[in-house]
Formats: C-alpha cells, sequence, structure tokens
C-alpha cells in the first residue's frame, strides 16, 4: 500500500472488503452512522485522528498499516517504531532471550513480520548441517531456509505437508496484513522446487488422530519430530515488536527429546 497515492477512505474501504465487512456492519460495530461512513470512504468527509483509530480498531488493522491510515489521513503516526535491538526495547530483548535459552535443548527462533531471523538459540544452528552458505549470510529468511532445495528441504521427511502448511498460513499472513512483501515470498516459495524425496507427492489428510502438523527432520542422530507453536507480544504498541514472533519447537517423541540433548552436548 502507497500512502502517498491512496486516501485514508480507500485504505479504510481496502480493509472493510478484506474483512468481508458491509459498511453497515461496519457502522454498526464502529457506533457511526452508515451515512458518515460511506463519506469517509468517498473522500466526502475527512475522517478524525479518533474515528481512523476507532475503525482501525474494528477492522483488527496492524499497527504498521494503521499509521500508514493516519498518515493518509493527515494525522501523525500512532504507533512507535524502534529497531529491535534499540535501547527502547532492551527488555522485550531480555525477555526473547530467556524465552529461547530457556527452551534448550529444544529448537526456538524469533523471527520479524517477513520471517527474517532476529535471533535464535544454540539447537537451531545445531540442526543446519549442509545448508548452503548463501542461505545463512545476511539476513535470513527461515521459510526459505527450510523449503529451499540447499536448505533444510532435503532432509525435511514430510516436506510435501509441510510446504502446504507453510504456504497456507503464510498466504493467511498475506491476507491479515496486505503486505505486498509478504505476497513476494509467498510466490517464490511455491515457486520453489521439491526435493528429489517429495516430489510427486502431495499433501495427505490429517488423520483423526493428528493434533497439529508436525516437522520431521532427519538427523545424524536419527529422525526428529518437532510440534511447534508461535508466541507473541500480546500487548505490543511498538510496530517492530507487535511484529516479532517466537516459534518454539518441542519434542513429539522420547527419541527427539534424547537426540536434541546429545546434539546440544555435541556443540559444546
Amino acid at each position: 500500500m502507497i500512502e502517498t497515492q491512496e486516501s485514508a477512505g480507500h485504505l479504510l474501504r481496502q480493509w472493510r472488503s478484506r474483512r468481508r465487512l458491509s459498511q453497515l456492519d461496519l457502522s454498526a460495530e464502529a457506533g457511526i452512522s452508515q451515512r458518515h461512513l460511506s463519506f469517509v470512504e468517498s473522500g466526502r468527509a475527512r475522517p478524525s485522528r479518533e474515528m481512523v483509530m476507532r475503525l482501525c480498531e474494528q477492522l483488527d488493522v496492524p499497527l504498521r498499516e494503521r499509521n500508514a491510515v493516519l498518515v493518509a489521513a493527515g494525522h501523525a503516526p500512532h504507533s512507535p517504531q524502534h529497531p529491535l535491538d534499540a535501547p527502547a526495547l532492551s527488555a522485550a530483548q531480555t525477555v526473547i532471550g530467556q524465552i529461547l535459552q530457556g527452551h534448550l535443548p529444544h529448537p526456538a527462533l524469533a523471527v520479524n513480520r517477513y520471517w527474517e531471523l532476529q535471533a535464535a538459540n544454540a539447537a537451531i544452528y545445531a540442526l543446519l548441517d549442509g545448508v548452503a552458505p548463501h542461505l545463512l549470510n545476511g539476513t535470513v529468511n527461515v521459510l526459505r531456509l527450510s523449503m529451499h532445495p540447499e536448505g533444510l528441504a532435503s532432509r525435511i521427511v514430510n516436506f510435501a505437508e509441510w510446504r502446504a502448511y507453510v504456504l497456507a498460513r503464510l498466504l493467511h499472513e498475506v491476507d491479515q496484513t496486505a503486505d505486498p512483501k509478504l505476497l513476494a515470498l509467498h510466490t517464490e516459495l511455491a515457486a520453489l522446487p521439491a526435493p528429489a524425496h517429495s516430489q510427486g507427492m502431495r499433501a495427505s489428510p490429517a488423520s483423526p488422530t493428528q493434533i497439529a502438523v508436525p516437522l520431521k527432520l532427519k538427523s545424524r542422530h536419527g529422525p526428529l519430530t518437532f510440534l511447534g507453536t508461535t508466541t507473541v507480544f500480546g500487548t505490543a504498541v511498538d510496530v517492530t515488536l507487535s511484529e516479532v514472533a517466537i516459534e518454539a519447537f518441542f519434542p513429539a517423541d522420547p527419541e527427539t527429546a534424547a537426540a536434541m540433548t546429545r546434539l546440544i552436548a555435541e556443540a559444546g
């Protein structure tokens, strides 16, 4: 979305459409008349700062995009945005570090909105043997790392299932944020060739006893099976912090737990 070319009303109408709400639905939820909402969306009325914030709250617009709507309406941004390593976010940095370290010997990492690696514990690096250096240089995208033929793809036993899960989750995030960079990432990952062991395979339907999509990896200590969880800062008011997610992987069986303990011991 380009703030300089789109009015606040146009942006709000896009978000309402994305959330599949009618003008009547949104006006009722926001406590305003449908007529006034129509005037705002058409550009006949300039929304106040309070009106923009109220509509964005009802539409569940992410903080980054709320700032864009405010600027388009001629108001100052509401949510601050600091780099993750800024002093203002030092408390959050500490929390992230504690969660990652406390999760050892199992893998955990922190990513931003674009799935770019922000921090990781030693267990993550212990699983990256054989990954092409170019995937680990500069800004590391963890989804690209997992799905690239020179990344972890050849070691993911259930690659077809994992690929389907990743692409579906990413497409959901595109729908939630309307971020073109995420859409470009989805397009890139969807076009990556499948590793030889999974070519021609399709993701099988979940069995009645399956509770989540696992990540199954080959390792020198045998197969590893993980279940993933996502942690976010639910009360974040900073744009950067609101987009940070901690992805933690738990062993799905005793064999994986024992293997990770050995891998971390070997890593010193």
